[in-house]
């Protein structure tokens, strides 16, 4: 397994990283993979590669992208200034647990580090797993509303 940076040929594979990352609880049905077309989920990939603080390192399994963490400065869920990147991240359920978030993760943080960002935030809902990594990465909860934690990362 490598991670690399993804390459301007693939940006589409982040349509299918951001329907990976929605968080389905347990018992509850997937949404349509047309989610991702709304305005509020288009603005993670739409352009990808032109705007602020567009990065992107995927994790690449034998030439196969397995996963992706993506930054952008963007009004998301998890924006908290106009100079703070927000972050999104996905793998495939199968590669899930083995670490490979967590050291996508790092290495973005890292990256982010060295181009000048101060800090990097995220949302996350409360009741997925990754919170857990999130925290062990450098995030702590900020804010919060009934489903999510909003999370900055100090860099």
């Amino acid at each position: 397994m490598n991670i690399r940076e993804l390459e301007e040929s693939e940006t589409e594979v982040l349509k299918d990283f951001l329907y990976e990352a929605i968080f389905i609880p347990e018992g509850v049905e997937a949404p349509d993979r047309d989610i991702i077309n709304q305005p509020e989920l288009k603005l993670y990939y739409e352009d990808f590669g032109n705007k602020k603080a567009d990065n992107c390192l995927v994790a690449d399994d034998d030439g196969r992208v397995i996963g992706a963490v993506w930054t952008r400065i963007m009004d998301d869920y998890g924006h908290v200034d106009n100079d703070t990147p927000s972050f999104a991240i996905s793998l495939y359920k199968e590669y899930r647990g083995r670490g490979i978030g967590t050291e996508l993760m790092k290495r973005m943080l890292d990256s982010l580090k060295s181009q000048g960002y101060e800090r990097a935030s995220l949302a996350v809902q409360k009741a997925n797993y990754a919170v857990r990594m999130y925290s062990k990465v450098g995030f702590e909860i900020v804010d919060e509303n009934e489903e999510e934690y909003i999370m900055v990362c100090e860099l």
